[in-house]
Formats: structure tokens, sequence, C-alpha cells
């Protein structure tokens, strides 16, 4: 006889980590407040580490792409917050403008390719790896334009932070419908599930 054993959908608590945390990255961004512990911290424990957590628990599951997400994004704030850090605790040189380019742009390549991944699923999901694939190219693009003045004292940052804060909640939308839905036991908030 075996015992059959319901796990929990451990996403929600991943969609949580990653799109607060990208709300309040991208609200220094858009010039709301700057950049200080709050967001390093964030980048550490609910960016970082919920996530990874959250991969390994889909890992568990036999969910190969929630693994490589959330196990990927999560090491993303962490290495997003060694680059803030090292260059004071090691002496090293901190990042150029080209070398955070072209981290900007790998990740956004990485990104449409998760995107694909996500056809099949919802279109809330989609939504978010779209917005986020936006988000690092318009990264990118900061760094090789030297974030412009667009217009008075508008800068393109200023868009970028925008589209982060979009970005970032559309996945705390996700994260939330996914366990307002599964407590409910019906749809109480849509994400349009591909049919």
């Amino acid at each position: 006889m075996s015992i059959i054993q319901k796990l929990a959908n451990p996403a929600p608590l991943g969609l949580l980590g990653f799109g607060v945390t990208t709300v309040l990255l991208n609200l220094v961004n858009a010039g709301v407040f700057p950049l200080d512990t709050v967001i390093l911290a964030m980048g550490i424990c609910y960016g970082g580490i919920a996530q990874i957590i959250v991969g390994v628990m889909e890992y568990r599951n036999g969910n190969t792409f929630g693994t490589v997400a959330f196990l990927s994004y999560g090491l993303f704030w962490w290495s997003l917050v060694a680059l803030l850090i090292l260059p004071g605790l090691t002496g090293f040189a901190g990042p150029s403008a080209s070398s955070l380019a072209a981290y900007f742009i790998m990740w956004g390549i990485f990104t449409l390719g998760m995107f694909f991944g996500t056809l099949k699923a919802n279109r809330a999901l989609q939504f978010v790896f779209g917005s986020l694939f936006v988000l690092f190219f318009m990264l990118g693009i900061r760094e090789l334009t030297n974030n412009p003045v667009l217009s008075g004292s508008i800068t393109f940052n200023t868009f970028v932070g925008i589209e982060g804060v979009i970005c970032g909640l559309s996945a705390v939308y996700l994260g939330i419908a996914e366990v307002l839905n599964e407590a409910h036991g019906k749809t109480v908030l849509p994400i349009c599930p591909v049919k």
C-alpha cells in the first residue's frame, strides 16, 4: 500500500520573492528613493534565498521549468548584490557600463528562452516573462547609452523603473492569484490559462 502525499505549490512564494524585490529595485530606478540596504537585504533574502528554496522544491515536484527559473533568478539576485558590494569588500573595480550591459543582455537572452517555456502555461506567466525580457534589454540599453536625459529631468532610467515596477507587480499578482485560487478552490483572480 502506498501513501500519496500532496505537496504544496511552491511557485507563488518564488513569484512573490521575485516580484516584491523587483518592484523595490525598480522604484530606485524610477527615482522614488535611493539604493540602500533595503534592496540588498531583499536581494539576498526574499529575491535570492526564497527563490532558491522554491527552485529546489520545484525539482522535488519534477518541474524542470520551475527548477531552472527559480534557481536562476534567485542566483541572479545574489549575483546583483555581489556586483554592488564586492568592489568595496575586495578593492576590485566595480563593473563597467559595458560589462553591466553584457550582464543584463545575457539575462535578457536567457529570459527570452524561458518565455518560450511559458507558451503552454497561462497569460499571466507569459506577461511576467515577456515584461522581464523587455526590462533586461532596457537595462542593457541604459548602460550602453549612459542613461540619457529624455526630457527635463526625466532619464531613460525612469522609464526602466516604471517598466520594472509593472513587471514586478505582474509577478506579485500571479503569486497572489495562485494562492487565492487554490485556497478558494475557484478562480478568484484570473490568470488566463492557455486552452
